[in-house]
């Protein structure tokens, strides 16, 4: 059985927006100067604690579990006042219907909450796609393989035949520690050298790329 496994966010969505607002709004409630935008960007996809880990290193535990907190608050709140996009990058959803067609199982391996990513799929109506989600709520961060792991467990897919997907070092960590294949795409938040050193087996420069470098695990 094949399995693509995806990121969501610099993966399915271009969420950058959203997600930077969403730290600047913590950070402030904290009483703490907000990272620079790029620093946020770079620690899209882990989950929220060691996200403030990094971004806040000075502070102790439960600083960064405030500032998880405070983030989850502030997303929901610009998400309950209609203010979180989250579109697709272009092609993307062609991509998940044709795979789902070709007989692929798909799977999401994100750093999203369950109520995140749910809302996120729903938004854009592709849910029904996917056999598996796995979020930061029941998993390590990534670049712990667990959730990898669960997602090939639920689908039954042959590990020599699936695929990780995702835009980020710590998706392709993930990939190399679970024992599949990684592909970096160049359309998210790291660069494709890092991609590459990371131990991606390729990385994708347009959803038309992406498509044929799955084809070739078929």
């Amino acid at each position: 059985m094949k399995l693509a496994i995806f990121d969501c966010d610099g993966t399915l969505v271009d969420s950058q927006a959203d997600i930077c607002a969403a730290m600047d709004a913590a950070f402030a409630a904290a009483g703490l100067v907000a990272p620079e935008r790029h620093a946020t960007r770079r620690v899209v996809g882990l989950s929220l604690h060691e996200a403030m880990r990094q971004l806040h290193p000075q502070g102790e535990h439960a600083a960064h579990a405030d500032l998880a907190q405070l983030y989850k608050d502030a997303f929901r709140a610009r998400r309950e006042a209609g203010a979180v996009a989250e579109p697709l990058y272009d092609g993307i959803a062609g991509l998940v219907e044709e795979l789902a067609g070709q007989g692929w199982q798909l799977a999401v391996a994100t750093g999203k909450s369950d109520r995140g990513l749910a809302h996120c799929l729903a938004t854009h109506g592709l849910t029904r796609h996917f056999v598996s989600l796995q979020t930061a709520d029941r998993h390590p961060s990534k670049p712990d393989p667990s959730m990898i792991e669960q997602c090939i467990a639920d689908a039954g897919a042959d590990r020599a035949r699936t695929a990780m997907i995702g835009d980020t070092v710590y998706d392709i960590a993930m990939a190399c520690n679970a024992g599949v294949t990684g592909f970096g795409v160049d359309w998210g938040y790291h660069e494709t050298d890092e991609l590459i050193e990371a131990g991606a087996a390729a990385v994708a420069t347009s959803v038309a790329h992406l498509r044929d470098l799955l084809r070739g695990l078929e």
